[in-house]
């Protein structure tokens, strides 16, 4: 039988979270450093004169938006000659900024357009539209979207079909969509490649949180889910993106309306601690301790802004090829859950190591939710969803110090 364990410390009826000035965060991403890669025109890069097409499905109804575009790891600027937002098979609509239809971004930065009067409601997809006239060596990209974008070559922002676009998986400059609406629970999930959703088809929208979007959409609640997950990421150091301790301010404590995050991370913290080196008694203790002051730093930050912080127990991965865990390495992700539960730790623990495990060898993810080992199949995401308490999105953390 599935089952999750949930620990509730500190939530209570105050109202936490960021606001800004009406806006809610309805869709997001991770934005993490690209090379160029080894495709055709007019996919190469650095990008010249290329229109890019990228789809999102938003979370949050309302009647207007605007569209956060992103040069985060761009050493040279980011000039976007036009863009523009639109319900697939509608007419586009421009996008502005500061009242123009150009943006020179300057490297590392990132800039919200101004606000378009667009009525969406809560599941559309919206289709956001950039000309960029020169691009950076290296772009800010999240490439596990598990959608395809289209690129063509020179301006063609305000048309409404592309028929010689070619598509590519990713999604380019892109890191938020939010829509002016009024408070309600924002829940931002973000965590390693299980929360990226690895293994998902493209399009399908069966990651883990789709999965518990459309089930809070189903229940008429009120409530948003973001997913900020990068594959490959750690908590500690960085990866294949940048680390979680890093990156925790942007990707999760400054999205608009955040009310609530889940932190689901450690296994490749755990995995790439042993894999092709050795490791001795006192380096699996000082990882452990360096893990144990990651997650207590992140809960410090969430409760200095009021935002409830779930955290998450790290599921097995025994079965994995890639890691190839020993008893070692196994003891050492039991000694971390065993910590984590610990009451007081988060705000709520979900025990996703408890619903994931095989009862005969709990080293293992069971069979029924297993894809490779080490990431859930369809059915284990839809696991996750279900498993989590959707009532715990009612709760409001207040700031630390507060009443």
């Amino acid at each position: 039988m599935l089952a999750t364990v949930l620990a509730l410390a500190g939530c209570a009826g105050a109202p936490g979270g960021a606001t800004d000035a009406g806006w809610v965060a309805a869709w997001g991403s991770a934005m993490l450093e690209q090379a160029p890669p080894a495709t055709a025109a007019p996919w190469q890069q650095p990008m010249r004169d290329v229109s890019l097409r990228q789809l999102v499905r938003v979370d949050a109804a309302g009647p207007a938006l605007r569209v956060r575009i992103s040069n985060l790891f761009g050493a040279e600027p980011l000039l976007v000659g036009a863009a523009s937002v639109a319900r697939p098979g509608a007419a586009p609509l421009p996008l502005r900024f500061g009242g123009g239809r150009e943006l020179a971004l300057a490297p590392h930065a990132e800039a919200w357009s101004d606000a378009v009067e667009l009525a969406l409601p809560r599941g559309a997809e919206l289709a956001v539209q950039l000309y960029v006239r020169a691009g950076p060596a290296l772009a800010s990209v999240h490439p596990g979207s598990r959608m395809r974008s289209w690129a063509v070559a020179g301006n063609r922002v305000d048309a409404a079909a592309w028929p010689e676009a070619v598509a590519q998986e990713g999604w380019w400059h892109l890191a938020a969509v939010d829509v002016r609406a009024g408070p309600r629970a924002v829940l931002v999930a973000t965590g390693d490649s299980i929360t990226d959703g690895y293994g998902v088809p493209s399009g399908s929208y069966q990651r883990w949180t789709d999965v518990l979007s459309q089930r809070l959409a189903a229940g008429g609640r009120d409530a948003v889910v973001v997913n900020t997950g990068i594959g490959g990421g750690r908590l500690l150091r960085d990866g294949l993106g940048p680390s979680l301790v890093s990156r925790f301010e942007r990707d999760v404590l400054a999205r608009s309306g955040v009310t609530h995050a889940l932190v689901l991370i450690g296994v490749n913290d755990l995995g790439i601690s042993h894999r092709g080196r050795p490791t001795t008694a006192a380096s699996r203790a000082a990882l452990l301790a360096e893990l144990q002051a990651g997650f207590t730093g992140l809960a410090e930050r969430a409760r200095a802004r009021g935002v409830c912080l779930i955290g998450a127990t790290v599921m097995p991965y025994s079965g994995s090829g890639y890691y190839a865990p020993g008893p070692e390495n196994e003891a050492d992700r039991q000694a971390l859950n065993a910590w984590l539960r610990e009451p007081g730790r988060f705000d709520a623990l979900l025990d996703f190591d408890a619903l994931m495990r095989d009862p005969a060898r709990p080293a293992w993810l069971r069979a029924d939710v297993d894809n490779d080992g080490l990431h859930p199949s369809l059915a284990g995401y839809r696991a996750m969803a279900q498993a989590f308490p959707v009532e715990l999105l009612d709760r409001r953390c207040p700031k630390l110090g507060a009443l």
